[in-house]
């Protein structure tokens, strides 16, 4: 993630460049907070890079002799079915719709746009196998979860 975070960094700088010459030149407000909120965006993801680089140090992309299986490693759980992402869509759109048309409305949207988000963030907040290390990883020795002796 090294050359992630300095890629980033990189578009910070830039997003901080213009925003001083364009709020020197213009003297218009709207345009450089808009330039600077995207410099402050871009260190935000810089910072953040950089942080889970030197967590976990060199990746395989960041050296210039790995070869491909060297990126190979545990797969990660992705979930099979879930609701909440279309009852957060549902919610966000009557947020806003409720914007339009009033208080109550937008209260509702609010109210299912929480439970949506909520649900999605701890759905599996209690899951035990943890990365495919669990009874019920098809990654485990004994092939998938079907063809497992009961």
């Amino acid at each position: 993630m090294r050359t992630e975070a300095r890629l980033f960094t990189g578009v910070a700088v830039f997003f901080a460049v213009t925003a001083a010459g364009y709020g020197w030149f213009s003297e218009e407000p709207a345009g450089t907070a808009v330039l600077a909120i995207a410099s402050l965006m871009a260190v935000l993801v810089a910072f953040f890079l950089h942080v889970q680089y030197r967590r976990r140090g060199r990746r395989a992309q960041d050296r210039g002799d790995a070869e491909v299986v060297d990126t190979a490693g545990p797969l990660e759980f992705l979930p099979p079915h879930s609701p909440w992402p279309i009852t957060t869509a549902m919610g966000s759109v009557v947020v806003a719709l409720g914007v339009v048309y009033g208080l109550w409305l937008f209260l509702l949207g609010l109210g299912v746009l929480a439970h949506g988000v909520f649900g999605m963030v701890f759905q599996y907040a209690a899951r035990s196998d943890r990365a495919g290390q669990g009874s019920n990883s098809p990654l485990r020795a004994g092939g998938s979860s079907s063809t497992r002796s009961r």
